[in-house]
């Protein structure tokens, strides 16, 4: 993946005049804030998030940079032109301190916070039906482009002021080119099981190094060690002509492809295995493979199928298509999005008309950051402040005054 320099500051871009009105989000790879261009919007009648790196810190540097630059590439790409469940690049910006990215500002939160504010705190079919056509549409374009999106899941789905979707984070997606795929059958393997607990351990020390950003738990290959694998349950081999497989170890623990956790190269059809799990635990509330811990997880994606409860219906179909654990047999492998559309759970979607449509499932009400306290300090002076040592403790108090502000025995 090549990884293009951060664009420079521009006249959209002036970090000097951009006003911070308060903290969004904050992980281990940076910071997301709400602001404004005090230049251009004195009011903050139009404020847009701004995610920002802080390049001093020397524990992130690197791999934060590495993937600023990458995400600012992509959505500078996805900007021409804009995508209705997409988010454009507003500017970016680039100091001796900071690299810093705009994108339009989300007043709905993500899918897991409207989630968790349903009464069961599930959707009913006819709202999956429209969140999943839209993040489908999304995921359509970014194929298209030849991206590989590899981070769905609930908190990277925003709610517009519109009440549609747009998808977030890009630092782990993917370029591939288009691919010819030819079959080449193999002798039939045994069905799948689990190495020994001994390999698992052989691995356990150095596989996968997690990362916090943003709230969520992502993890990543450190070395070319093998994750915890199982024997394949693919019975061909793929022979890529003129397209190309990722190996590297990416994605979010619940939301990984089989493919991706047995380490034998994934492409596109990682994003349908996520949409998915994404439509399981909108409808059921929970995620099919979740474990005890981390290797229970893995296990039961690679060799658990998803469960179900109630009378059969379109969705289930379509989420037990999406959840093939072998990638040529799921849905959306030959055909893309197409294959997703014409399933019958979509029966009767107008997919042209998705961005037209004017009453959503939920709509936010207006956030009125006018009357939000405000930091009142702009961007750089922000990050000064966070650089600044904490203030010393007070000095402990003597032993008298503790018993003195102990409370009375009874």
């Amino acid at each position: 993946m090549a990884v293009p320099p951060a664009t420079g500051c521009s006249p959209e871009m002036n970090v000097d005049n951009l006003q911070v009105l308060r903290v969004l989000g904050r992980g281990a790879m940076g910071t997301v804030l709400l602001v404004h261009d005090s230049s251009r919007d004195p009011s903050a009648s139009s404020p847009f998030a701004l995610k920002v790196i802080d390049k001093s810190n020397a524990l992130t540097r690197h791999d934060a940079n590495r993937r600023a630059r990458w995400e600012i590439s992509v959505l500078s790409r996805l900007s021409r032109p804009d995508h209705p469940f997409l988010p454009h690049l507003i500017g970016s910006f680039e100091t001796e301190d900071l690299i810093g990215w705009a994108i339009p500002y989300c007043p709905g939160g993500d899918l897991n916070d409207l989630c968790h504010h349903q009464s069961d705190r599930v959707f009913s079919p006819a709202v999956i039906k429209f969140y999943a056509a839209e993040i489908v549409c999304a995921l359509e374009h970014l194929h298209a482009s030849g991206i590989a999106y590899r981070d769905l899941k609930p908190e990277n789905v925003l709610i517009q002021q519109s009440g549609h979707v747009t998808l977030t984070d890009f630092d782990l997606s993917q370029q591939f080119t288009q691919k010819k795929v030819v079959t080449i059958p193999l002798r039939a393997q045994e069905p799948p099981t689990f190495e020994a607990d001994s390999q698992l351990k052989k691995h356990r020390k150095n596989p996968i190094r997690l990362i916090s950003a943003a709230g969520d738990t992502r993890f990543q290959n450190t070395k070319k060690g093998k994750p915890a694998r199982v024997s394949p349950v693919i019975r061909r081999y793929l022979s890529f002509s003129d397209g190309e497989r990722s190996n590297s170890f990416v994605g979010t623990e619940e939301y990984v492809a089989p493919e991706i956790v047995r380490g034998e190269g994934h492409e596109f059809a990682v994003d349908w295995w996520a949409l998915g799990v994404l439509a399981y635990e909108m409808l059921y509330g929970r995620t099919p493979f979740k474990g005890k811990n981390r290797k229970e997880t893995f296990r039961n994606v690679l060799v658990k199928p998803p469960e179900f409860m109630g009378k059969r219906t379109t969705l289930m179909d379509l989420i037990e298509r999406l959840l093939e654990k072998d990638p040529i047999r799921r849905l959306g492998y030959l055909c893309g999005a197409k294959e997703i559309k014409e399933h019958p759970f979509f029966r009767g979607v107008k997919w042209d008309l998705l961005p037209e449509v004017v009453r959503p499932p939920f709509i936010p009400s207006r956030d009125d950051d006018n009357s939000a306290e405000r930091l009142r300090v702009d961007v750089g002076e922000f990050f000064h402040r966070q650089r600044r040592p904490p203030p010393s403790p007070l000095p402990s108090p003597s032993r008298g005054l503790q018993r003195s502000l102990s409370l009375p025995e009874f």
